[in-house]
This record gives C-alpha cells, sequence and structure tokens, in this order.
C-alpha cells in the first residue's frame, strides 16, 4: 500500500512540474482580463435579423416555403455573396403584453465594414418587408464587429 501511496505521489508531483512549465494559452491584460486570441481575416458586420412565424392577426404561421421565398425575393439580390438562415423557437413580448412563443428563424449576414453604411439601409428594406408582407409588429435586428476570413 505503501508502494502505491508513493506512486501517486511521484506521478501527481511530476504532473505539477510539468504543467507549471507549460506556456499558457493566453496572457492576462493589466485590469487581470485575459488578452484576446489574435484576429485572423478582415473587420466584417455581422447582422442576425429574427424573423417571428406566428401571425398578429391570428393567420396562418409563415411556411418554409414562404420564407425561402423571400429570402431568394428580398434577401439574396442585395447579398449575393451569402447567407445563413437557421431555424429556432423563439419568445417575445408582443405589443399587448401578451408572451408570443413562434417558430422562427434567425438569418445571418456577414459584409465588410466598409459597406456598412449600404447595407444598413438594405437590411432595413428587408426588415420592413418582411413586416408588411407577413402582419408581423417587427423583425429583431443584431450587429456586431467581427473579424472575417474565408
Amino acid at each position: 500500500m505503501r508502494t502505491q501511496s508513493l506512486r501517486n505521489w511521484s506521478a501527481l508531483a511530476a504532473a505539477g512540474i510539468l504543467l507549471a512549465g507549460a506556456p499558457t494559452a493566453y496572457t492576462a491584460l493589466a485590469d487581470g482580463r485575459p488578452a484576446a486570441a489574435p484576429a485572423h481575416g478582415r473587420p466584417y458586420i455581422e447582422t442576425r435579423l429574427l424573423f417571428g412565424t406566428a401571425r398578429p392577426d391570428g393567420g396562418p404561421a409563415v411556411t418554409d416555403r414562404q420564407f425561402t421565398a423571400f429570402v431568394d425575393r428580398e434577401v439574396t439580390p442585395d447579398f449575393p455573396d451569402g447567407l445563413t438562415v437557421q431555424s429556432g423557437r423563439g419568445q417575445w413580448r408582443d405589443a399587448h403584453g401578451t408572451i408570443e412563443k413562434e417558430r422562427s428563424y434567425v438569418l445571418v449576414l456577414l459584409y465588410p465594414e466598409s459597406a456598412a453604411r449600404g447595407s444598413d439601409r438594405k437590411i432595413e428594406e428587408i426588415r420592413r418587408a418582411y413586416e408588411k408582407a407577413f402582419a408581423q409588429e417587427s423583425v429583431g435586428r443584431v450587429d456586431e464587429h467581427a473579424q472575417v476570413d474565408f
């Protein structure tokens, strides 16, 4: 039993020595926060649009076919380089205070920061077109800076 304990202690001590001497992946900034990993790619904006499918007027929910046709007609012409559509389930409080739970879509657009002004106008047109076509109160929008490499 003493031999087993001695082996375990030796293994732990060896592991501690190895870990103590191992280089760290990130260094800390002066304020204690970890430094970010090196950025790759070019500066882009990532915009996510959140599309609900339930209709406030009680009409039938937006179907996959209708949403795909909307993307083909309203989004692809302005963002032909690519986009991503994800299916989701979401909830939000509507204008009447009711929490609505519904199937949803998340549309992800990436575009160079240098194109942000022109893209902003196009994105707002897409939001208004969806609201009008499917009687929606709103389409959510999230914008973030990103480093992108293809």
